[in-house]
């Protein structure tokens, strides 16, 4: 190729050649951890047999494995866009990109408003509450949800329940007329509702039987706090770096 056709080309280059390996190496970052999610989540439900049962998904949007997937595929397409539009200096592939992420960023933007508007009308926690209702009430029928709501309970909040231990009653298993099917956790909390005791290194996962019982030592070293009032009190004391990571996000992508 002639030097002065090779000079006329990089002269109207769509892109600086500093920014365009800049976005293509972040992309390519990115959508290398987005196939990572993506090939988690597609995992997690091959393994609980989701995809010829997808009747057994009852609360959707709080299934672990499907956030992953659709976190992992909106992320997977937006870093495809963002590194092969830069490398090909692909003008299409780009204007993609910028709407793509043009239209996440405002609708992070409108989430947080609504929610900022909605905080006193008590939208957030009728939301909370109806989540956190539905993992007690299948937390032995996804093993995802159950293993997230024992890490909410047991390391994250300490906490026990929606309001309190009495919660885990609209469990099946957990429910005191369970007694009369044979159900050992009958009138008691999952393990993950335990207190830690002392020196203790390995969890006793039968904490939590029968302590609702009748009769029971009021010591029952569980929870009594509810993980909603956990969770203000959570978002109370953390709320400052809660909005310093929001605005780094928001700036990052712009």
């Amino acid at each position: 190729m002639p030097a002065a056709v090779r000079k006329f080309r990089r002269e109207t280059s769509e892109i600086s050649c500093c920014l365009k390996y800049l976005l293509f190496a972040s992309n390519v970052i990115l959508w290398l951890s987005a196939l990572l999610v993506l090939s988690v989540g597609i995992w997690a439900w091959r393994e609980k047999d989701m995809f010829r049962n997808i009747t057994r998904l009852h609360f959707i949007a709080l299934d672990p494995a499907f956030v992953l997937i659709i976190l992992g595929g909106v992320t997977f397409l937006l870093g495809f866009m963002g590194s092969v539009g830069a490398l090909r200096e692909n003008t299409c592939l780009l204007g993609a990109y910028a709407i793509f992420l043009s239209v996440l960023l405002i609708a992070e933007i409108g989430f947080c408003a609504v929610a900022f508007a909605l905080k006193d009308k008590g939208w957030i926690k009728d939301q909370a509450t109806e989540g956190l209702k539905a993992f007690i009430r299948h937390y032995r029928e996804d093993a995802d949800q159950q293993n997230l709501i024992d890490w909410i309970q047991e390391d994250w909040l300490q906490c026990c329940g929606i309001d309190g231990p009495k919660d885990w009653d609209s469990n099946n298993y957990f429910n005191c007329s369970s007694i009369a099917i044979g159900s050992r956790e009958a009138c008691g909390v999952p393990f993950s509702c335990c207190r830690r005791r002392p020196q203790e290194v390995i969890k006793n996962k039968q904490c939590g039987y029968d302590v609702r019982k009748e009769g029971h030592p009021v010591d029952r070293n569980i929870h009594e706090r509810g993980c909603l009032r956990a969770g203000e009190d959570w978002l109370e004391a953390h709320l400052i770096s809660v909005a310093i990571g929001c605005v780094a996000l928001l700036v990052l992508q712009l």
